[in-house]
Formats: C-alpha cells, sequence, structure tokens
C-alpha cells in the first residue's frame, strides 16, 4: 500500500523552499520545487510514499513570480503555431 507524506512548504528569501513533515527528522531547504521534492525523496523511500507539497502564500506567490518572469522551459522552442 502506497502512503501520502504531506511537506508543508514555505519560502524564505534568504534560504529558499522550506519544507517541514513530521516524518522528517529536520526540515529540507532547496533552492527550487524540483530540488525539494529530490532532496526529500533522497531521505525517504520514494516507493512507498506520494510526496505531496502543500505550499502556503509565500511558497505559492513565490512560485507564481517565477513562472511568469523566469526563464522558458528548455523544451519551449519559443515559437507559436
Amino acid at each position: 500500500m502506497t502512503e501520502k507524506l504531506s511537506i508543508a512548504v514555505t519560502f524564505r528569501p534568504d534560504q529558499g523552499y522550506f519544507g517541514t513533515a513530521p516524518e522528517l527528522r529536520q526540515p529540507v531547504i532547496a533552492l527550487s520545487l524540483g530540488g525539494l521534492r529530490r532532496k526529500v525523496e533522497a531521505r525517504i523511500s520514494p516507493d512507498d510514499v506520494i510526496i505531496v507539497l502543500n505550499l502556503d502564500r509565500a511558497a505559492r506567490l513565490e512560485r507564481d513570480r517565477r513562472r511568469l518572469t523566469g526563464r522558458p522551459r528548455p523544451d519551449f522552442a519559443g515559437t507559436s503555431a
């Protein structure tokens, strides 16, 4: 049976994304949400658990800001059909 692990995520400008959960012994800090997910997966067995990131307001605002002002994704060709 697969379990869900909920990670509470906030954004701190001086540290980046900051994730906590009772199952983690200490907070996980990363510069991106993808990096945060990879660090959590490295601490636990990813086959046994589905990781759910619960973003608070600060984390959602930063994620959205990066989506709107960040560089295009690597697979983005820059053309319209």
